[in-house]
């Protein structure tokens, strides 16, 4: 019987079905809970690690270790929730399937689109950074790539301009691009500048995730064993070089400072939620996902927490708005031979998250194809190397080609909107569940503890804080939508006295929402063309075409 509403939602045994009927001719059942957990820790410890911690460094001082935990502390709040819809609808799509038997289709089409859009744009950072550190390792050999074949034109661009401003202080990174822009041949008027290296890996990684999932496997636990061993290094070595005065001041910027890193940490973890796009490739995925993603959080929250520390530690934190900062603070204690090290080591590791990136998000497309919602071809299986190989090609070309043009503060800023709206339904669709009593066949449940005494009582301790410290007017001005924040706390509170929600889900719809609050209006607005884009193309095939419409 075919459903015209839009929010019409598939059963758990549908999804399973399917599944089921599609596996034939589909996907390969090789993973177990250890290269799970690789993939988690390759995803996490990427780019995050490896670049994007010196950018959030610069923003907060030392104190951004404690965002670091704080985000930590969301993700696993989150992760929980994603361990039980795993262990109940075991295949490939992530949030985006969950979201469709909770929620219903146009939820489950608005995050999977913004899933698409996670994915990609996490990739271009990652592609960058890998281009940084490779560059830098030819260097270190004696080998100077042309220097506008490394860059985008607009850093290069802005650096040059700024430059001109013989007063304006200037990072070793800000020099570099500035003599990039001189050197640059010329096209008409036009500097040409890309990041050539950002474009030629993305394109090696996706010819190695469309060969299939044995040989990306064997790679991602190589590289992540190489990958720990180097940040283990780091952190034992650059412990003997910390001047704890560079840990004062420990929030130079304050919390808005330290709050202002937001996009740059989240985006460091964001990588667990790729586990469950391989789903349908375990073996036993209602016992080994839901371990593999609590693993992987706790293994690289201590990490980063620790590099953070370190990092701050041995420079002040002025000077680390670079791309390679784990490089860059051994540059300069003059250790050049362990900078060398890490510059070759982070090549080789920066691409075990490139493929598990690459490899997750073709699962989304395929996903999302075999509902109907997508164009068939997506949800093709290649006969020979059983992976969904259109998808992948097509991944492939998305990546690549802004990467060799954009920067890598531009992408980083994007990616987290889509991910902290993902994350917040999938919290919500749990509670959803536990509401109509289906979690009873979850292999595995999030703890239970109940809320409904607890959750009503925080949000007065909280208002009455925030009203007393005389910020939460001022707040409101500064980040309107913390309207929203206290409004679903407020509901969340009824609710949960009503139908004694357990608190755990309810808390990571609040943190991941608290967190959506502090990105700017740029990441606001890119999403929200995104996703008017997404619905165009929803309503024009998606919503007549969707098998649950036939």
């Amino acid at each position: 019987m075919s459903d015209n509403s839009i929010f019409r939602r598939k059963s758990i045994n549908n999804v399973l079905q399917q599944s089921e009927d599609s596996h034939g001719g589909g996907l390969v059942k090789i993973l177990g809970v250890r290269d799970l957990t690789s993939f988690g820790i390759a995803a996490i410890i990427g780019a995050g690690i490896f670049s994007t911690i010196g950018r959030a460094s610069f923003e907060g001082g030392p104190a951004v270790s404690l965002l670091f935990v704080f985000v930590s502390i969301a993700c696993i709040f989150t992760a929980l929730c994603y361990a039980q819809f795993a262990s109940m609808v075991p295949v490939s799509g992530s949030a985006y399937t969950y979201a469709y038997v909770s929620f219903g289709e146009i939820f489950a089409w608005i995050i999977g689109w913004a899933l698409i859009l996670e994915y990609a744009v996490s990739n271009m950072v990652v592609a960058i950074s890998w281009s940084e550190y490779f560059v830098g390792m030819l260097h270190g050999f004696g080998i100077n790539f042309p220097d506008y074949l490394t860059i985008d034109y607009g850093t290069a661009h802005k650096a040059f301009l700024a430059s001109l401003d013989v007063t304006a202080k200037q990072t070793d990174s800000d020099i570099f691009a500035a003599k990039a822009y001189e050197h640059a041949p010329v096209l008409g008027n036009i500097k040409l500048l890309i990041d050539l290296p950002a474009g030629v890996i993305t394109m090696l990684v996706t010819s190695l995730v469309y060969v299939g999932m044995k040989e990306s496997r064997a790679a991602s636990n190589f590289l992540v064993v190489l990958k720990l061993v180097v940040i283990l290094l780091v952190i034992s070595v650059g412990a003997f070089y910390v001047k704890p005065e560079n840990w004062s001041p420990f929030a130079p910027n304050g919390v808005q400072g330290v709050l202002g890193g937001v996009a740059s940490v989240f985006f460091a973890f964001i990588g667990f939620d790729s586990i469950s796009t391989t789903a349908e490739e375990c073996k036993n995925p209602q016992r080994d996902l839901p371990r593999a993603m609590i693993y992987c959080l706790v293994i690289c929250a201590v990490l980063y927490v620790c590099i953070t520390l370190v990092l701050t530690g041995m420079v002040n934190y002025t000077e680390l708005k670079v791309d390679d900062p784990l490089a860059y603070v051994f540059q300069k204690i003059n250790f050049d031979f362990m900078a060398g090290i890490i510059s070759v080591s982070a090549v080789v590791a920066i691409t075990s998250a490139l493929l598990v990136y690459q490899m997750g998000q073709p699962r989304i497309w395929m996903a999302m194809s075999r509902d109907g919602l997508l164009w068939k071809r997506f949800s093709k299986i290649h006969p020979k190397f059983k992976t969904p190989s259109f998808a992948t090609i097509v991944t492939g070309f998305v990546v690549a080609v802004p990467s060799l043009f954009l920067d890598m503060g531009f992408f980083v800023d994007l990616t987290s909107v889509g991910t902290f709206f993902a994350f917040i339904l999938v919290c919500g669709g749990v509670l959803y569940l536990d509401y109509q009593g289906l979690s009873k066949d979850a292999k595995f449940k999030i703890p239970y503890l109940n809320g409904q005494f607890i959750v009503g009582p925080l949000l007065i301790i909280a208002l009455a804080f925030t009203i007393n410290n005389n910020v939460f007017f001022s707040e409101l001005e500064t980040k309107p939508l913390l309207i929203v924040f206290w409004l679903v706390w407020a509901g969340l509170a009824v609710l949960a006295y009503m139908h004694k929600f357990s608190i755990l889900p309810v808390l990571g719809i609040l943190t991941n929402l608290y967190l959506m609050t502090e990105l700017g209006i740029t990441n606001w607005t890119i999403f929200l063309i995104w996703l008017a884009i997404g619905l165009v193309i929803y309503f024009m095939y998606g919503y007549k075409n969707s098998k649950l419409a036939k």
